[in-house]
């Protein structure tokens, strides 16, 4: 499984520590950034994870910044993404297992670094349901994308 992984300045300690711990795991990891930590926009690199994903260059996102909810809003505009902030196990279960979202965003402050391992390992882990209830709905979602995308 091919992943693109961004960290801001709040989430850049966090996202070392994930890339290490993917790769360790035979997960193909792109270290989008950044680089240290210094202050940065994080919706710089939302979009670039999130296009990574949105245009099939990786199968999964994972976003770290702050709280999460700043790289979620950033990652959900781009088309073909459905990003999740996720806080505990059965959010991040629930968002693969019923929403087939396909980028994590979790908060390098809030969190354990115990906790966020074990989130990152449910999301990934998990597979959409796909059936037809969870279906038609994410089916919807892209309908509409795709809707708003042709005018």
């Amino acid at each position: 499984m091919r992943i693109a992984i961004a960290g801001d300045h709040r989430g850049f300690e966090l996202k070392k520590r994930l890339v290490t711990s993917l790769t360790k795991q035979s997960y193909e990891v792109e270290d989008k950034g950044t680089c240290g930590p210094e202050s940065c926009d994080y919706p710089d690199l939302a979009f670039d994870v999130a296009e990574t994903v949105g245009q099939g260059k990786a199968d999964r996102g994972i976003l770290i910044c702050g709280t999460g909810i700043g790289m979620c809003m950033a990652a959900n505009k781009v088309p073909g993404v459905r990003a999740a902030n996720c806080h505990d196990l059965i959010s991040a279960e629930l968002s693969r297992r019923h929403n087939d979202a396909n980028v994590l965003c979790v908060s390098g402050d809030l969190l354990g670094e115990d906790l966020v391992e074990r989130l990152v390992k449910t999301w990934l882990t998990t597979d959409f349901e796909g059936n037809s209830r969870h279906s038609r709905r994410v089916d919807k979602i892209k309908s509409y994308e795709q809707g708003h995308l042709a005018k």
